[in-house]
């Protein structure tokens, strides 16, 4: 089963972080990463940028384009996983070890497999 863990995190906390401190909290997801394709269930991770580079887009006749992120909030999405684990249950244990930062959440969400 895969799962996608989108990171959520306080993005006005990470801004005021040192670079030392950014530097540390990125080894510590290599890490994180190395052990998920050590253990098998790796399929894609990745940083994302700074969310005021964001636009959401509400598709139709005349899209509407807005800019930033979909939530006006400190949370921002900065970065995710896809992983195949064998079950829910061990894809909630694996993103509970995620690297921590400020006000770091991890949404696990199952996808669907067709």
């Amino acid at each position: 089963m895969r799962f996608l863990f989108l990171i959520h995190g306080d993005s006005e906390a990470e801004a005021a972080l040192t670079p030392d401190e950014r530097r540390a909290i990125v080894g510590e997801h290599m890490a994180y990463a190395s052990m998920l394709r050590e253990r098998g269930v790796h399929v894609l991770g990745e940083a994302l940028d700074d969310p005021s580079g964001a636009a959401v887009v509400r598709p139709g006749e005349k899209p509407l384009v807005t800019d930033g992120p979909f939530a006006e909030t400190k949370e921002a999405v900065g970065g995710f996983y896809v992983v195949d684990c064998a079950s829910r249950d061990e894809a909630i244990e694996l993103a509970g070890r995620a690297p921590q930062s400020p006000r770091v959440a991890v949404e696990v969400l199952p996808i669907v497999d067709v």
